[in-house]
């Protein structure tokens, strides 16, 4: 653990919510990310999530492509292994993953743009498992944009009915093992930033994650047992003028003595509701932040699924 990642117990913010804000604030000024230790996520559903997420990747290869969500821009169901690519990199990613996103009623405006998830029914446990995960991460991070509206000099709830009926998605992540050499500039995920407005992050603790420090030094982040790393998204940098930047991370490939086990883990994107307008806040342009055109959430999410290979221009 590194003195740029020191974990911030979330107990904090029921004992002192200003002191938790702005140590989460601290973090997300100096990298982008942080580290959250104590986090309210049950054990249990944790577990039940990746065992169905193994369970899924263990399937034949033309059973997960029945899912295949490529139609949709790969929002929800199985996207295939050398599918994805990082923004600029003309490699693919050497993963594969699953979508879970938002249950919507029946009568939702945003049915047009957010399609429901498809069930496993090969995996008994899959759709409970996964959907209770999101749930729970979900409102956790809500919690945690409370703490970042606080930071901010924000009412607690300013984001609360700006991230209700998000576009939020559940990942599941498989990288295979590397039983041989990979292809020359491929890595398991490129430098990269994330879409959304925040990402919380679970199955960190297999080596291989690294951030960008402002410096230039990648920084390797190895969250403790039982916690959860977070960053900031490219919406909520564009939001804050870059007071709170959205850093470039990636997954490098493993070691030789690991290159044989596979890697999961499971990160959550929450994001804004669709018809959310993107406007640099004026205290963050006092600040020193650099304010960028206003968009809606749902633009500047097709405008970046079209740059990473993901929908097609």
């Amino acid at each position: 653990m590194t003195e740029y990642f020191k974990p911030v117990p979330f107990p904090l913010w029921q004992e002192d919510k200003q002191a938790f804000a702005d140590a989460l604030g601290r973090s997300f000024r100096e990298t982008g990310f942080a580290v959250i230790s104590e986090h309210p996520v049950s054990q249990s559903v944790i577990d039940a999530n990746l065992q169905a997420t193994k369970d899924f990747f263990a399937l034949p290869e033309e059973t997960k492509l029945k899912y295949d969500g490529r139609a949709g821009g790969g929002q929800r169901g199985y996207t295939a292994f050398g599918t994805e690519n990082a923004k600029g990199k003309a490699e693919a990613d050497l993963k594969e993953f699953w979508h879970t996103g938002r249950a919507l009623p029946a009568n939702s405006p945003y049915r047009s743009t957010m399609a429901d998830t498809p069930s496993v029914p090969e995996v008994p446990d899959f759709d409970s498992a996964t959907r209770g995960l999101y749930d729970a991460l979900d409102m956790f991070g809500r919690q945690l944009l409370r703490a970042v509206a606080l930071h901010l000099k924000l009412e607690e709830s300013w984001f609360d009915d700006k991230v209700d009926v998000g576009n939020s998605i559940l990942r599941l992540l498989h990288y295979p093992p590397q039983t041989n050499p990979p292809p020359e500039g491929s890595v398991r995920a490129g430098a990269h930033e994330d879409i959304n407005v925040i990402t919380l992050l679970l199955g960190a603790e297999e080596a291989g994650l690294e951030v960008k420090h402002r410096s230039g030094k990648w920084l390797a982040v190895s969250p403790p047992p039982n916690a959860l790393v977070i960053n900031c998204g490219d919406m909520l940098q564009r939001l804050t003028a870059g007071v709170l930047p959205s850093t470039t991370h990636r997954v490098v490939n493993p070691s030789p003595e690991r290159s044989r086990f596979p890697r999961y883990s499971t990160p959550f994107f929450l994001h804004f509701n669709q018809d959310v307008m993107i406007e640099a806040l004026p205290d963050c342009v006092a600040e020193g932040g650099k304010a960028e055109p206003p968009i809606t959430a749902q633009d500047y999410l097709m405008e970046r699924l079209r740059e990473i290979g993901l929908v097609k221009a």
